[in-house]
């Protein structure tokens, strides 16, 4: 049962079945925060390693109240690096969309955010967390954040 769909100007990467959704102008860092993702190795904080869903576009589809994120086939497996061009990488076919990481420019983005930020996409609230993606905690910082808001939401589905 398919619901309304959209195709995005962004990158997802994923822990587990969870994924986030880092966006923001164009050359602002998205690709370089998810490279940085993908190269974490995994820790006592955060247990698993991160995998790409996909790079510069992804297609989002809100099904049974939940928001499903996936690649567009031409993209799958492909992280533009800058400087080296197009590396193939691990990836997942899909995940559920749980957080939006929203580039923001350095010295910008709020120590506690309160209210927390929310963003609607296909009609679903996401929470937002908005990142200065060339700190070097960045990208722990993103996936910290997408594991805290799988808790809340109770987990995911591994699919």
């Amino acid at each position: 049962m398919g619901g309304a769909a959209d195709t995005h100007h962004g990158t997802a990467v994923a822990l587990g079945g969870l994924a986030a959704l880092i966006v923001g102008p164009s050359g602002s860092g998205k690709s370089d925060l998810a490279l940085r993702c993908l190269t974490l190795a995994p820790t006592e904080l955060i247990p698993e390693p991160a995998v790409l869903i996909a790079d510069d576009r992804v297609h989002i589809e809100a099904v049974s109240g939940r928001l499903r994120v996936n690649a567009p086939e031409t993209l799958l497996g492909q992280l533009e690096v800058r400087g080296l061009g197009i590396v193939p990488v691990p990836f997942r076919w899909a995940a559920d969309l749980v957080l939006i990481a929203e580039i923001a420019a350095a010295g910008s983005v709020e120590r506690l955010p309160d209210p927390p930020l929310w963003r609607d996409l296909l009609g679903i609230g996401v929470p937002v967390l908005r990142i200065c993606p060339f700190e070097a905690s960045a990208p722990s910082k993103l996936l910290l954040a997408l594991m805290q808001t799988a808790q809340t939401q109770g987990g995911g589905q591994n699919s």
